[in-house]
């Protein structure tokens, strides 16, 4: 029996249960696009999918049509279901972003109040800025003034206790588990008033 076109065999689900065909689509270019959404190069978007790099490169290019268990090979590597292959992405998103730092691998970059472990570094274009902070600073004056910058903050205690100083309010005393946020476009800093470093997990948005 011949084999039947990939598009065939892709049914969309509505939300009553029923379903219908999808619509057509550039299959090669939402290949494409997914792993451009991810910031994968061919050769790592083909290892993930367990392909050669000359199918991957001939599917967004249009020069193959793929079998089903190299679509199914393709969904699985980039993280998804078979049918959103098919399935255009909503304007305005990116679907499947995603990296993981495993502890003590973020890139360090050290002040002498703070040393912080940036996290997430292999994802562009990112929206916020995640970073594992220990804090060294002891004494306000430390300091050579305020903390500013655009966008705003996420702190959430992860070790010890700080004091964080803001421009605005009173100084606040935290401990493990506390969490505040804030306009970082306002003077802030922070101490540690434990005895050994406190260590902090900052995310900063980045828009």
């Amino acid at each position: 029996m011949a084999a039947k076109d990939p598009q065939t065999l892709i049914r969309i689900a509505r939300a009553d249960g029923s379903a219908d065909h999808a619509s057509p689509i550039d299959l090669g270019a939402r290949v494409r696009e997914l792993r451009r959404a991810r910031d994968w190069t061919l050769e790592q978007a083909a290892a993930q999918a367990g392909l050669a790099r000359s199918t991957l490169s001939k599917i967004e290019n249009g020069q193959m049509s793929p079998t089903y268990d190299a679509l199914k090979k393709l969904a699985v590597g980039l993280g998804i279901s078979v049918p959103q292959l098919f399935t255009p992405a909503p304007r305005g998103q990116v679907n499947g972003r995603m990296t993981v730092t495993k502890a003590g691998e973020g890139t360090a970059q050290i002040t002498t109040t703070y040393e912080h472990e940036l996290l997430a570094e292999t994802l562009s274009r990112k929206q916020m800025l995640p970073y594992r902070t220990r804090v060294r600073a002891r004494r306000l004056e430390e300091f050579g003034g305020w903390v500013r910058h655009d966008g705003e903050e996420f702190l959430y205690v992860l070790t010890g206790a700080i004091r964080l100083y803001t421009e605005f309010y009173e100084p606040v005393e935290m401990k493990r588990g506390d969490s505040a946020y804030y306009d970082a476009s306002m003077g802030h800093n922070v101490v540690s008033v434990s005895q050994d470093d406190a260590t902090i997990l900052w995310v900063t948005s980045l828009a």
